[in-house]
């Protein structure tokens, strides 16, 4: 978990102008107790975290105000001043909401002057006439209309010149993006501003409604009519105008449905206009002439599709299908955007468009739920499963639940799960597990090949429908046949999701139905058996994707399946073992591609532990599930993978301080025995992978102990499943890892294989990082610096002789993480060896020893007494002491090399030009290890000169 560093919070603070700052001036008393001083003080300060604390106390000091007092001019002056800075701050600056916080509980007295304030400032406002400037009055008017009393009764007050300032909004900014065309930071600007518009319009349409009941616009001619039949005219061409973004568009046709459901003067005419809206005709006599007005061209001439799409999202998002409002009228209207989205569906191909499509069909069945509940019987028997509707939404589902779209595949299983329940609805009272519908879904689905993804998605959500049951009563075999489809990686998700619904609705159902019988055993034979059988016998892909997928997900649903799992498999094991002679006693059976039943065995446990099932391996836990040479089995099967698993088995843990046992111990030791030499590359690095996490629990749980060492009072506390005092573990842990490092070193011999060199160099480099010199007062279990000695230095520096060079990397970075002290030579002769079989190597024609060359002059390199040892060797440059000057940092003595190897490297040029280049190439894998860029060049001036 990365802990992410808290941001300072940063507030604007508030500027008021010249004439304001004069007012408070004006008003503040001596003693600077009065509401313009403390005004004055708050527009004075610069730190608007301050500002905010001295504006939260305005109302506190105007409650202690009198009544009769209220009508002071300074109270007047301030709250006058008070809307000014409303007004000002932005919409995003904290202050905005805090002001409007705190002057929700304005005391009565001042409520009045202060609606006379805000209601002036807000008119001055709505005089802007600068395009650039719209953006803040509408943002302005969006916060006085959100939980702000103040500023909804200005809004309200000043309602017409509001909905006439939108207007002009709406109007002109649409203008001004046909003037930026090709423009698309000035367009891209224009647009969110002209969406937020559209949606501050909305709300105070919603709000005024509210408030007002509708007084405000039913009556037809008046001024507020006039300017919503205006407005509704204007999102009518702007849900048309095809230059626009969809997203406006789409908010256009929430807006205009909205507007049609407030002008109507009665719930049962509204789904009648709508439907002319989305049917293209005016057949009725009874349309009203300002529908017709307003928005009688989106009935009368063709529109586009997108806008068509946007009008029936509107109906079903902004009219209230609950409690047969609208009627019969509403039912019909219903089904006809049903038939006008099955339309759409044909001829819309634009993935933003079918993504749109996808939601309005889901917002179209949940309205359909919620119409269903007071619905007539007519619409009942048009939603049934065996209708033409829900047919045809079948059909959508169908070609779309494959949809290459992430957002579109979503939707449509939320389609298909309302839809089950649409049809649970018409036919109320039925057996859902007879349900001819139901039956026969479940039947055309199981007909379907695997691996159609659709598929899994759909049966699942049958299964929350219906049951397991029901779906097992036609085929019983569906949970091998799931199994056997996980082979494929790209189904395995799928298939897992599936199952563990099947599963976990099956154990419900069981628990439900019999209380007191055991109900687990057949949950066992139905979902586990299966399991286990493939487990043995399948190959490897199916069986690492059921591992990694659906095992994790059976024990978290039913741990207690363990036990289960262990004892069929190790009777099948030992059944096998029996009809078999084994050669060597520890090798167990299995087959090149299957796991066998102790791979099996190995793999549910090892899932287990790393899913916190199997809490502890402590011998008297693992005792009643498996014996210690069932493990050692494992450790040395014939099968990489079951000797992995069999490791992850003793190495991962739930918890990183879980204790390490002796029993572990011990088997990872066999482990390491037997499995240094892996041919395979993959199973070296799980090897390694996994013994560094063995190693990293050492260290935690060590420190843990350490702590609950140092203080014996908290002994209680220490894990129920160690029966050992702290000290006695720790002593374990040292003695577990020296014997550990003992094992890698004796298989550290020259005529060791590469494999074996590449698995112990990097375990070891594990342990050196894991296992650093302590720093300070840290304890330290373990530290491998003890456990190394000159010839395992050397057994280490041999490895550069190796042909691979990810070996004579390992053995570097090895030698780097030692302590200095350790590989420090001191012997002169020793060292001179070693340059001189440097100097012959990098000579050498093949590349490999010129690489070993190069590893081991980055070695010597690091030895401080390089210089001296090899005085008589080489004639030391002038400059170039090989002894320590005063005042000399020790660093220095790496510099010092460097220059004195790349000096010999050259005159072995001027000797043997024709090696020139192996040189050379020693020479350069230097300098990038210590930066001494400026040697290469003047090597290479030498070198033209020569």
């Amino acid at each position: 978990m990365v802990l992410k560093k808290k941001k300072d919070i940063q507030v604007a603070a508030l500027i008021v102008g010249h004439q304001e700052l004069e007012t408070l001036k004006s008003f503040a008393d001596a003693e600077g107790e009065n509401l313009a001083s403390l005004l004055l003080h708050c527009v004075q300060l610069t730190d608007g975290l301050v500002q905010i604390q001295c504006i939260k106390q305005i109302v506190p000091l105007l409650q202690k105000i009198d009544g009769h007092q209220a009508c002071d001019p300074m109270f007047r002056s301030c709250l006058d001043v008070l809307g000014r800075i409303y007004f000002s701050v932005g919409s995003k600056n904290p202050l905005k909401k805090v002001l409007a916080s705190s002057l929700n509980g304005l005391p009565e007295p001042f409520f009045a002057d202060a609606v006379c304030s805000f209601t002036s400032c807000l008119q001055e406002e709505l005089k802007t006439t600068n395009l650039y400037s719209y953006r803040k009055v509408v943002d302005n008017l969006a916060s006085c209309m959100e939980n702000f009393n103040l500023g909804r009764t200005s809004v309200m007050n000043l309602f017409k010149d509001v909905l006439q300032f939108l207007q002009k909004v709406l109007v002109e900014i649409p203008e001004e993006n046909r003037k930026f065309t090709g423009n698309h930071i000035a367009q891209t600007e224009l647009m969110h501003n002209l969406l937020i518009t559209i949606r501050v319009s909305m709300m105070l349409v919603q709000k005024g409604q509210e408030i007002s009941q509708g007084e405000l616009w039913k009556i037809p001619g008046s001024p507020v009519w006039q300017s919503m039949c205006d407005l509704l005219s204007i999102f009518s061409k702007i849900l048309r105008n095809d230059d626009l973004l969809q997203n406006i568009q789409s908010t256009s046709g929430l807006a205009i449905i909205l507007l049609i459901k407030t002008l109507c003067d009665t719930n049962e005419m509204i789904p009648g206009l709508v439907n002319h809206l989305i049917l293209h005709s005016v057949e009725s006599p009874k349309v009203p002439e300002w529908f017709m007005s307003s928005c009688g061209s989106l009935c009368m001439e063709d529109i586009p599709g997108p806008a068509l799409l946007f009008l029936c999202q509107g109906a079903l998002a902004m009219l209230s299908w609950k409690n047969g409002n609208m009627g019969q009228s509403g039912e019909k209207l219903l089904l006809d955007i049903a038939s006008v989205l099955f339309t759409l569906s044909l001829q819309l191909k634009e993935s933003s468009l079918e993504i749109f499509l996808s939601r309005i069909l889901v917002i179209w069945t949940n309205s359909a739920l919620d119409i269903l509940e007071s619905s007539s019987l007519s619409l009942k028997n048009s939603l049934n499963g065996n209708s033409y509707t829900i047919g045809r939404l079948l059909e959508y589902v169908y070609t779309h639940w494959e949809h290459p779209l992430d957002a579109v595949r979503h939707q449509t299983k939320t389609i298909f799960k309302n839809l089950l329940q649409i049809h649970q609805c018409t036919v109320e009272g039925s057996n859902c597990v007879s349900d001819p519908f139901f039956l026969g879904l479940i039947e055309n689905l199981l007909r379907l090949e695997w691996h159609v993804k659709g598929k899994y998605t759909c049966l699942s959500c049958l299964v929350d429908c219906v049951g397991i049951e029901t779906i097992l009563a036609v085929n019983k075999t569906i949970p091998s046949q799931i199994l056997e489809v996980m082979g494929d990686q790209s189904l395995a998700p799928y298939a897992s999701d599936l199952l563990e619904t099947m599963f976990k609705n099956h154990k419900n159902h069981l628990k439900s139905q019999a209380l007191c019988s055991p109900w687990i055993d057949q949950w066992h034979e139905t979902w586990v058996s299966p399991l286990l059988l493939i487990l043995r016998e399948g190959n490897l892909e199916q069986t690492s994707s059921i591992i990694d997928y659906y095992l994790p997900k059976l024990l978290k649903c039913s741990p207690e399946s363990l036990g289960y799992m262990v004892k069929i498999l190790q009777t099948s094991t030992n059944i096998n073992i029996g009809k078999k002679i084994c050669f060597y006693p520890l090798l167990s059976l299995g087959s090149r591609d299957s796991r066998g039943s102790l791979g099996a065995l190995m793999a549910c446990l090892r899932t287990a532990r790393a899913h916190g099932h199997l809490q502890s391996a402590s011998h008297v836990t693992w005792g009643s599930l498996v014996s210690s040479a069932k493990i050692k089995q494992g450790l040395v099967h014939q099968h990489c993978q079951v000797r992995i698993d069999a490791l992850g088995l003793l190495c991962e843990s739930h918890r990183s301080t879980e204790i390490v046992y002796v029993e572990e111990m011990q088997l990872i030791q066999f482990f390491i025995f037997y499995n240094l030499n892996s041919q395979s590359p993959s199973m070296r690095q799980q090897i390694c992978y996994l013994l560094q996490k063995l190693f990293s629990r050492i260290q935690e749980s060590s420190q843990v102990l350490y702590k609950l060492e140092q203080n014996k009072s908290q002994q209680d506390s220490l894990d129920d499943l160690t029966e050992k005092n702290p000290s006695e573990t720790l002593q374990q842990y040292k003695d577990f890892m020296s014997s550990i490092c003992n094992i890698l070193f004796r298989a550290l011999f020259p005529g060791s294989s590469h494999s074996t060199k590449f698995t112990v160099l990097t375990i070891l480099g594990s342990i050196a990082e894991l296992f650093p010199v302590p720093e300070g007062k840290v304890q330290a279990v373990f530290q491998l610096s003890e456990e190394i000695d000159f010839a395992r230095v050397e057994k280490i520096m041999e490895c550069f002789s190796s042909t691979f060079e990810e070996v004579k990397i390992l053995a570097f970075d090895l030698l780097m993480k030692l302590p200095k002290t350790i590989i420090h030579f001191q012997d002169p002769l020793k060292l001179q060896a070693l340059f001189r079989a440097a100097m012959d190597l990098s000579t050498s024609t093949k590349p490999y020893d010129c690489v070993t060359a190069s590893y081991l002059l980055k070695f010597l390199i690091g030895q401080e007494g390089l210089l001296a040892a090899l005085a008589t060797l080489i004639n030391n440059p002038p400059g170039l002491s090989p002894c320590q000057k005063e005042g000399e940092e020790p660093v220095y003595f790496v510099e010092r090399n460097t220059l004195m190897v790349i000096r010999h490297l050259l005159e072995n040029l001027e000797r043997e030009i024709s090696q020139a280049e192996s040189s050379l190439l020693q020479a350069a894998a230097l300098f990038p290890m210590y930066g001494r860029v400026h040697c290469i060049i003047g090597a290479f001036q030498q070198l033209s000169l020569k």
